[in-house]
């Protein structure tokens, strides 16, 4: 992976932070990480040539009049106010290459002086066995305070660790493995049949907590159930999960008299071109 700086930009030492997303269903974790960009007015600051990432390219994402400034598959964004660096990734990993991906972003990381690395991603609706709607959307996390990956800060905030996790289990295990002795390939594993306990740790966010915390960063997951489908509410559940954690203030937030979060421009055609009103 090479890190390639936007003419006259240079990275802020005390932006020590990293947020990046997981790419996971309903691609939450990419609306979450496009909230706090947008919202933050978090400046572009360069991008990652990583070749483990499916090759893509749009126009900007975030200017209300887009001048034509292409968007890259992984941009680096910093929020300098805020002491923030956010990641943006716009395309999959490429099939077997997960490891290999976040070992780079892990090694990224570290050589540019980040101690804390929040990634936000979702989980299959599907999978949740204990389901509880009564206080709206619920954030799991999965911290590298612990071992067992409970943190009590997070659980006074209401939040609940990831249920199921255990550093023993045999894929977390081989995440292990794979990342600290590198002795075994990627794909070998996956060939056999995984079962229900081999969900969460067979997800991108597994192996990103498994290669940042190898690196002895403190690392954070911030994740929420989902199913396929309009995700926009998860995704602002996401983001104010990620204001907490981080501890933004509203005085953070460039609002234009609005609420808090400004909505990408990008957004505006999520399903599709406006409609033409011409005709009516």
């Amino acid at each position: 992976m090479e890190f390639y700086l936007e003419e006259g930009k240079q990275l802020n030492p005390s932006c020590s932070t990293l947020i990046l997303p997981a790419l996971s269903i309903g691609n939450v974790g990419q609306l979450a990480v496009d909230l706090l960009i947008s919202s933050l007015k978090a400046e572009k600051i360069g991008y990652l040539d990583e070749p483990n990432v499916l090759p893509c390219v749009g126009n900007d994402a975030y200017s209300p009049s887009p001048p034509g400034n292409l968007a890259l598959p992984v941009e680096a964004y910093e929020s300098s106010s805020s002491a923030l660096t956010l990641v943006q990734q716009r395309s999959p990993i490429i099939k077997g290459m997960m490891i290999e991906y976040a070992k780079n972003m892990a090694n990224f990381a570290a050589a540019n002086g980040k101690k804390h690395v929040v990634i936000l991603s979702s989980l299959d609706f599907g999978r949740w066995r204990n389901i509880d709607m009564s206080s709206g959307l619920q954030i799991h996390y999965l911290s590298s305070s612990n071992v067992d990956g409970i943190d009590a800060d997070y659980e006074s905030l209401g939040w609940k660790r990831l249920q199921d996790y255990s550093p023993a289990q045999r894929t977390w295990k081989y995440l292990n493995e794979l990342v600290e002795e590198g002795s075994v390939p990627d794909e070998d594993f996956a060939s056999e049949e995984l079962g229900d306990e081999d969900y969460y740790p067979s997800l991108p966010f597994a192996a990103l907590f498994s290669c940042f915390k190898a690196k002895g960063l403190k690392v954070t997951c911030l994740l929420c159930y989902c199913s396929e489908g309009d995700n926009i509410p998860e995704a602002f559940c996401l983001a104010e999960a990620t204001s907490k954690l981080t501890g933004l203030s509203q005085n953070e937030f460039k609002v234009n008299g609005a609420g808090k979060w400004i909505t990408p421009f990008s957004w505006q055609s999520v399903y599709g071109p406006p409609a033409d009103m011409s005709l009516f």
